[in-house]
């Protein structure tokens, strides 16, 4: 079983910054693909960021510039840094492991920014 626990969230004003670090544990492979999802009441989860083991990462295009996922192989550990923070940008951040067939998530973290 693999377990994920996301930390970071917060409070910030509107151009802030925020880290989001999220740790797994469990019977873990290095080959998979790590991420951030975001959700708000009454719309679907949708993808933030996500990283391949030794891949390239990808962003949606409303955070391009903005936000920069990385990950520590060695720590089991995905990083989500959010610059020039938008009051759009409040959700729930979710973490997500992807390893096929399976998918693992995070229990959540709060992003609020302020305008």
């Amino acid at each position: 079983q693999v377990h994920l626990v996301e930390s970071g969230g917060g409070l910030v004003q509107t151009g802030g910054s925020l880290r989001l670090s999220c740790i797994a544990s469990g019977l873990i492979s290095n080959i998979n693909t790590m991420g951030w999802y975001r959700q708000t009441p009454g719309k679907q989860r949708e993808l933030v960021a996500r990283i391949a083991s030794l891949g390239p990462a990808y962003y949606a295009d409303s955070v391009k510039g903005r936000f920069t996922i990385s990950r520590d192989n060695n720590k089991n550990t995905v990083y989500l840094q959010m610059n020039s923070l938008k009051p759009e940008d409040t959700a729930t951040y979710f973490c997500n492991l992807f390893k096929p067939p399976r998918e693992y998530w995070g229990q959540g973290t709060q992003v609020t920014v302020s305008s």
